[in-house]
């Protein structure tokens, strides 16, 4: 009773920061316009890659001081607090006029604070038991929740003002530092410094297929919140509050889902769950872009949050079966730094492409390389789930 308590107040840390995140979603073409940038995908795609380039360069060690210190409640505390200034701090920009640049500057910072809050609160749900596939499935709803959440109420919000996305995202990293705060530090301190278990990390080329998949998935989620947000304002006419609402129809199974299916991987083991989700997600993806109208469209976002939630928990799941004791926060910080990849590059391939192919041709090459890891990375998968031993019951 404990640890499920503590599951569930982790679970709200990891719920907050991706609220906080994808308020911003929904309404990004307004808000992008009011902080000084051209309402276009190309400002879109920059904003959303600043941050993401922060989570990038500040996860693993993130992840390496929390295990060098055995501590990572303190340190979650400061990355939310420290991310909620920086949501605040651009709310005055508009009257500063210090331009995009600036904007710019602090998405980075905000970005560096704010991934620590993730990666631990996570790391701390793995610190909990053996029963990976059930705590990285808490992780998981709590990430697909926020998002579904965050696309309806940021997309209400924006509506009424394009700045109003950012004062709820402060104010819900406010929230997840309190809770963290009442959470036992649970963490095995490592015996290594900080740059030995980076390099012991490096060195464990198991951990190379989940991170592999963890970028693939992840590039598909930036994908769906940048050319997403475009695709069905511009081919559907939607108004930032229905896109906020047509993004739900994928986060909300994808949410829900989450925990149930990554406490079957416990059962069955990884591979269907990891190769075969994988397989049907990346179809999924490439008939959203088929769909000839927003009902289609609409149902499909539907089934391709049902398979994302298979893959999702369990690819998490596999790097906790590989990570030793004291080690796991680098090991997630390192999932968490090609995970940021992924969306980096779904960003930056997603409106690349569409500026260049148009948006079916974007779906399809994004849908297209969900299969292709599935089906190159399938004996690998294979191999590791064999030789990892099964998590205690």
């Amino acid at each position: 009773m404990i640890q499920a308590g503590e599951r569930t107040r982790l679970a709200i840390v990891v719920w907050s920061v991706l609220l906080s995140q994808t308020f911003l979603y929904p309404g990004l073409a307004d808000l992008i316009a009011a902080l000084g940038a051209p309402a276009d995908i190309s400002a879109g795609m920059w904003f959303l890659v600043a941050e993401f380039g922060a989570f990038v360069t500040f996860a693993v060690a993130w992840g390496a001081i929390s295990d060098a210190t055995g501590r990572r409640v303190p340190w979650i505390v400061t990355g939310a607090l420290g991310g909620a200034a920086c949501y605040l701090a651009l709310t005055a920009f508009p009257s500063l006029g210090l331009g995009f640049a600036a904007v710019l500057a602090v998405r980075v910072l905000g970005g560096a604070l704010t991934i620590g809050a993730f990666s631990l609160a996570i790391t701390m749900l793995m610190d909990l038991s053996h029963r990976h596939g059930r705590n990285m499935g808490a992780a998981g709803i709590a990430i697909g929740l926020g998002a579904a959440l965050g696309s309806v109420v940021g997309g209400r919000l924006s509506t009424v003002d394009p700045l109003a996305p950012l004062y709820a995202s402060a104010a819900v990293l406010a929230l997840a530092a309190l809770v963290v705060a009442t959470v036992p530090d649970r963490a095995v301190r490592s015996t290594d410094r900080v740059a030995g278990l980076v390099r012991r990390l490096r060195d464990r080329r198991a951990f190379a297929i989940p991170y592999a998949f963890g970028f693939v998935d992840r590039m598909t989620a930036g994908f769906f919140s940048l050319v997403g947000v475009f695709y069905f304002g511009e081919v559907f006419g939607l108004d930032a509050g229905e896109i906020g609402l047509t993004l739900a129809l994928f986060f909300v199974p994808f949410a829900l889902l989450q925990y149930p299916l990554g406490s079957l991987s416990d059962r069955i083991g990884r591979f269907w769950p990891v190769v075969g989700g994988s397989i049907a997600y990346g179809l999924g993806i490439v008939a959203v872009g088929l769909a000839p109208t927003y009902a289609v469209a609409a149902a499909l976002m539907v089934v391709v949050g049902v398979f994302g939630a298979l893959v999702s928990p369990t690819t998490m799941a596999l790097v906790t079966d590989l990570a030793p004791a004291g080690e796991s926060g680098t090991a997630m910080g390192g999932f968490n730094v090609f995970g940021s990849l992924g969306f980096l590059a779904g960003f930056l391939v997603g409106a690349t492409a569409v500026e260049t192919i148009g948006y079916l041709a974007a779906f399809a090459l994004v849908g297209g390389l969900e299969l292709a890891i599935a089906a190159v990375a399938a004996p690998a998968v294979r191999s590791i789930t064999l030789e990892t031993p099964g998590p205690s019951p």
